[in-house]
């Protein structure tokens, strides 16, 4: 290790740098970047004598502790920087020159190659004009909304949008959530087929070739049927090749033809404005228009991919040549949507000239809108205009490096080997992000379901309940809970029917209810009913946290012989959870391994980062600007793959900040991960009390092993009265890093104390005993409280007590 201190410049500014040379160049830029608000990516570093770029491969042991820190977005006003700039410029303007130029030639090369006229062209795109127009049918329509659970997918839409901090959605918001919960159900309820399984005895079979298709197969649409036979009992199997939707809905199978034929339906059935989108280079896919991005949207049945049109060529290394759009109002030639390479794409298209193409496409778009009436017309020709600005002005766009596009991933693995579609690379399974925005954990209900428990398990401990009965109780509870997330989500209800005995027990769950937005009442059957108390999504977003709260609570009762006031602490009750913070993480996995997903309180969501078994971080930002003691915290490994798992950690101090203060809200906790060494996976517990200039080491863990999914371990810090406003955490390998590339964790909790100062109700200033009088031992569930209380510090009562004595005098929240 070598301490160095550097001096850097940047624009009017000098910033002094605590800087230890074993953590890497990439730690500096983070250091840089936490100081200036400039991006690692935009950075340009430069030594003390103006012609050193400092990079990576720098020995940053013996470089000039004299920096100058460029961004390659700033103006730059000395002459050399100007020149640098220019150049770029220069550089820029070049490359698109030369582009313009391929595209130039290849358009040359098409006027005297390809044939003039575009009837070849259109002919092929003829007969799915008739197919799209099935998808406005009224019958087809119906018969696919009736197998779509739209209550679930409403629900679950709602939960996407709660989870981002939106309880109040509008009309256009809701309907795009929908639309990517329809998606998502379409792919889990429509199968694909390589070779269909044996109709006699369900083995496997192999292909014979084709047949001709009998009327009942011709009905809907199949002229082509695939023959295959049983490899067990020689059964012939016939696979007729469906086009018609309605038949496709009833099957729910076939390849990317059917699959975004039929969804294509299910997107008309909604209401939505759809295309058929027909790629030349043999796979099809659906457009919608969101009215929530104002734009068409690609979405890919086949593999739940959205909004990523350049999945194809960037991903799958496809080589694009023509992409249509079809649909009831046109036919448009969409292929610039889908490439980066448009002079590449121009030197393969081949059946006719671009003239031509737009002649065709023009004339066939003319022949569908002939009904129209003049204000449908107005507002497609509108449509039609911003689309073609669209295509043009982001055909030149860089790509975005930081987005991983995956491979093909239907279909027989051998089959996509031999179309060249798997991608490349050795991480080509996921959609994935290095870039990931700041993310806000929307968790207040964890930490509220989790405070919950104490007034329910105070009470079992006061009453002396036996340790079964206490299982017993909590299993009534939990059964009802499962009714109640059973039942449709708008009129939730359950009734429970108690013993004498248990009902007595009742109102110290209050808290629990209130924090599942639900409530009792008593029913003319001596049953109590339990319904809604406010938001049904509210309710949603928290049930699935109750019941993976209360699964855990019954596992960690069962292990004690009763139930006595010293079990009241972690791991049995889990209080001053810290929440509501933002996170930014170094990558993560697209939808569903997202930063935010560690905090969310739900057993079967985690963070996952597909680059990060030998380095990776995630910071956490709490959300108010408070001092906090950081008493202990909890991981909790993930649903499977071990060799995901995070192993051992050390903690050591940090001089200066990891994150841009500025740009992150005031960052207040941390954590960091990232590659140093390869064989050591170290985590470094660290705290900061002044946003990040100066670090101590809390805690220092070496060894720890998951050994089943979902295990929770807990670990206490070992710098008890360190009140800090960050905490910062590094991981540096992951259980098995040799044969795995990803790192994945269940959950991250951080348990806490805040320090309180003298603060503001609404008459002015409470002194210390004032607040305690205030508090008078209630928990901070207090309405009044939390009309002004920040709600990071509606903590337990016991913290409160424990922290008494480090009251002292400041602003006021």
């Amino acid at each position: 290790m070598v301490a160095r201190k550097f001096l850097v410049r940047h624009n009017d500014s000098t910033f002094d740098v605590d800087y230890d040379t074993d953590d890497g160049f990439e730690v500096l830029q983070y250091q840089l970047f936490s100081l200036t608000s400039v991006p690692p990516e935009d950075q340009k570093i430069v030594g003390g004598d103006g012609d050193r770029i400092i990079s990576d491969d720098s020995d940053l042991r013996t470089i000039s502790e004299k920096l100058q820190l460029l961004s390659v977005n700033d103006e730059k006003p000395d002459d050399d920087k100007v020149n640098n700039a220019a150049a770029a410029l220069l550089k820029s303007d070049e490359e698109l020159a030369r582009l313009l130029q391929a595209e130039e030639e290849a358009l040359m090369y098409q006027h005297y190659g390809n044939a003039q006229d575009g009837s070849e062209l259109e002919q092929r795109l003829l007969p799915y004009i008739t197919q799209v127009l099935l998808y406005e049918d009224p019958a087809r329509q119906d018969a696919a909304r009736e197998t779509v659970p739209v209550d679930d997918l409403e629900e679950k839409a709602f939960i996407s949008l709660a989870k981002v901090g939106n309880f109040k959605p509008s009309k256009s918001e809701q309907d795009h959530a929908f639309l990517l919960q329809l998606l998502s159900w379409f792919k889990q309820h429509f199968r694909w087929v390589n070779a269909p399984p044996c109709d006699g005895c369900g083995n496997n079979t192999v292909g014979q070739g084709m047949g001709a298709p009998l009327p009942s197969e011709s009905k809907y649409g199949a002229n082509r049927v695939e023959i295959y036979r049983c490899t067990v009992c020689s059964v012939v199997t016939r696979f007729p090749r469906y086009n018609d939707p309605l038949k496709l809905v009833e099957t729910k199978r076939g390849r990317c033809g059917e699959w975004a034929n039929c969804f294509t339906l299910y997107c008309r059935a909604f209401g939505y404005e759809s295309r058929l989108i027909l790629d030349f280079t043999d796979h099809v896919w659906t457009e919608c228009f969101s009215e929530h991005l104002g734009r068409w949207m690609h979405l890919d049945p086949c593999e739940a991919v959205y909004d990523k049109p350049l999945l194809y060529e960037k991903g799958w290394n496809k080589k694009l040549n023509y992409v249509f759009a079809i649909a009831r109002d046109g036919v448009y030639d969409v292929t610039k949507r889908y490439t980066r390479k448009w002079h590449e794409v121009l030197s393969r298209r081949n059946i006719t000239t671009e003239a031509s193409v737009s002649t065709v496409m023009t004339r066939m778009t003319t022949n569908c809108r002939r009904t129209f009436t003049r204000d449908s017309l107005s507002l497609s020709e509108q449509r039609d205009r911003n689309e073609k600005e669209e295509l043009e002005r982001n055909l030149h766009t860089n790509e975005v490096s930081s987005i991983s596009l995956p491979g093909r991933q239907t279909g027989d693995l051998s089959w996509r080997i031999l179309r060249g579609e798997t991608g490349s690379g050795s991480n080509n399974a996921s959609l994935s992000t290095s870039s990931c925005p700041i993310r806000l954990c929307v968790d207040e209900h964890v930490t509220r379901i989790y405070n919950s428990f104490s007034p329910i398990l105070s009470h079992f401990v006061e009453i002396s309940i036996s340790k079964s009965e206490a299982v017993e109780v909590l299993q009534i509870i939990k059964n009802l809970l499962v009714d109640l997330r059973n039942s449709p989500y708008k009129t939730r209800r359950a009734y429970l029917k108690l013993s004498s005995t248990h009902a007595q027990l009742l109102p110290c769950f209050s808290e629990l209810l209130a924090a599942l937005s639900l409530k009792s009442e008593s029913s003319r059957d001596e049953s109590i009913k339990i319904c809604l108390a406010g938001d049904p999504v509210k309710t949603s977003l928290a049930l699935p946290v109750i019941l993976d709260a209360l699964d855990e609570t019954i596992l960690n009762i069962r292990k004690y012989d009763s139930l006595y006031k010293d079990l009241l602490s972690l791991p049995l009750l889990k209080l001053n959870r810290i929440h509501s913070g933002s996170v930014l993480a170094s990558g993560e996995e697209l939808p569903f391994g997202i930063s935010t997903s560690a905090f969310d309180g739900v057993q079967a969501s985690k963070w996952e980062e597909p680059n990060g078994a030998r380095g990776c971080w995630i910071i956490y930002k709490l959300s108010e600007n408070q001092l906090c003691e950081l008493t202990a915290y909890e991981l909790m490994s993930a649903n499977d793959v071990p060799e995901r798992d995070p192993m051992d950690w050390y903690g050591s101090n940090s001089i200066k900040p990891m994150y841009s203060v500025s740009s992150f809200c005031s960052c207040k906790f941390w954590f960091l991960y990232y590659a140093d060494v390869a064989e050591n996976f170290i985590r470094i517990v660290e705290g900061s009390n002044d946003e990040g200039s100066s670090w101590q080491t809390l805690d220092k863990q070496t060894s720890q092993i998951f050994d089943g999914r979902f295990q929770r371990k807990t670990f206490k810090t070992t710098a008890l009265g360190f009140s800090a406003n960050a905490f910062r955490f590094r991981f540096l390998r992951v259980r098995d890093s040799n044969s795995n590339p990803r790192f994945q964790i269940g959950s991250i909790d951080l348990r806490g104390r805040l320090d309180f100062a003298v603060f503001s109700d609404k008459a002015g200033y409470l002194s210390a005993l004032g607040f305690w009088k205030l508090l008078d031992g209630e928990l901070f569930t207090n309405t009044d409280l939390n009309e002004w209380f920040p709600p990071v510090i509606r903590i337990s009562y016991a913290a409160l007590f424990l922290n008494m004595d480090r009251f002292h005098t400041s602003t006021a929240f």
